[in-house]
């Protein structure tokens, strides 16, 4: 606790609301492009049509020039493993190995190791642009922000206090409290394998299953494509612990398929396999998603991990008390690959969601979700100590936060005279 303090002598927890716009030498949109290097580049106008809905839809797609922002300025040097592309819409509810349906992160494309205060301000930004979105007044989104970044340091004590052990096996189950958190997983309860079946499949003219081609979003993967991704999975079977090794011989894939998904991913390649168990009723939907190099892989050395598949198989274990049984990695055709489940009875956050009193209960929760992830990955009671018991901290996080939010809608709309000028082509999806 004592040497977390000391780092408060190499910044300040007033300085971390420091922004340095002015200081900035790089051009935002070109760092965007630069940032889709081994995308598949005739995607690419879907994901800029996907940014270009709002501020917050474009900083989720422009994680990028954050990861360039947050390099200029000076940091704590108590490093965690990041989830670093922390946002309220990469949270969500999923089922665990259990079956019960738990709250948390749950995408880590960008996870890398690195100082602890990224997160916290990413997740701060997007609690006010999101907000802002479903139509709160700024100062209630500034709010929210701080009830984070407390929720945040309040949890960082406490786990500094408790065994170990303890803290590494917190995780959020039911929340009964909080009506935000309780939406999102009734909505996972909605969510069913036999359900995924008829949104990604059919059945043809001969009662056989296919993926359904719907293209530009989703489409149908057949010939030597298909075979070179299922000749994949024997490479991840490979690296699979043996009693998960043994669940996973019991399916045998029946197709494959090649889906577009959320707006940082866009372009990347993305196939789902569909498998079948103790018959058609017994599905299980796999997604092989590209992985690249993190965004913040310029600034920050990670050299544990060559695979960038294994980088973020293996974040999330780290981060995560309860992790897909399932995750795992793979490669081919000169690309890396993370392996897991698709849709395990996921719910998500729509930011209708955050009207009313739901910015703030999911900000709290966001707070002790961040913490503890960190807390499972870093020295919690050195973050504890340069956090320490006041709001100096908290108050520092919503001034950067809310000055970060001003500079993201004037990189959107930058970004859209882009658009409008056609140095950045975006395609329209039709509707399904």
């Amino acid at each position: 606790m004592e040497f977390g303090k000391s780092r408060r002598r190499v910044v300040s927890r007033g300085a971390q609301s420091e922004l340095r716009a002015n200081h900035r030498k790089f051009d935002p949109i070109q760092v965007l492009i630069s940032s889709t290097a081994g995308r598949r580049e005739n995607l690419l106008p879907i994901k800029y049509f996907r940014m270009s809905h709002s501020p917050f839809a474009f900083f989720r797609g422009a994680v990028s020039i954050m990861a360039a922002d947050l390099a200029r300025l000076p940091q704590s040097g108590l490093h965690v493993q990041l989830c670093g592309d922390a946002h309220v819409q990469n949270m969500g509810s999923f089922a665990s190995q259990a079956g019960n349906l738990i709250f948390d992160i749950n995408d880590f494309d960008e996870t890398i190791r690195g100082p602890w205060e990224w997160d916290v301000k990413r997740m701060a930004t997007s609690i006010i642009l999101a907000g802002r979105e479903a139509g709160q007044k700024r100062a209630v989104c500034r709010a929210a922000a701080e009830i984070f970044a407390g929720a945040y340091c309040v949890s960082m004590e406490e786990f500094s206090r408790e065994p170990i052990l303890q803290v590494a096996r917190h995780f959020i189950e039911r929340a009964e409290n909080n009506r935000t958190i309780q939406k999102v997983m009734a909505e996972s309860k909605r969510v069913k394998p036999l359900a995924l079946l008829k949104k990604y499949t059919h059945l043809d003219g001969r009662g056989q299953r296919q993926c359904r081609h719907l293209p530009p979003a989703l489409w149908r993967v057949t010939g030597r494509e298909a075979q070179t991704v299922l000749s994949s999975l024997k490479l991840y079977r490979e690296r699979l612990a043996p009693e998960r090794r043994h669940l996973f011989d019991l399916f045998r894939p029946i197709g494959v398929g090649f889906k577009v998904v959320g707006v940082g991913s866009v372009g990347l390649r993305d196939y789902v396999v569909l498998l079948e168990g103790n018959g058609p009723s017994d599905p299980l939907f796999m997604q092989i998603k590209q992985e690249v190099k993190s965004a913040y892989a310029s600034d920050l050395s990670d050299e544990r991990y060559k695979h960038a598949g294994r980088r973020a198989a293996e974040g999330q274990r780290a981060i995560q008390p309860l992790s897909d049984p399932l995750l795992g990695w793979t490669e081919f055709g000169g690309h890396e690959y993370l392996v897991r489940q698709l849709n395990d009875r996921k719910g998500s956050i729509n930011l209708e969601m955050l009207e009313g009193d739901g910015l703030a209960s999911l900000a709290a929760v966001a707070g002790e979700l961040l913490a503890r992830g960190h807390a499972r990955t870093g020295d919690m009671c050195a973050i504890h100590g340069y956090c320490g018991n006041g709001m100096k901290l908290v108050k520092a996080i919503a001034d950067f936060a809310s000055a970060y939010s001003d500079q993201t809608e004037i990189d959107y709309a930058e970004f859209m005279t882009a658009v409008k000028r056609k140095k950045i082509k975006i395609v329209k999806e039709p509707a399904h």
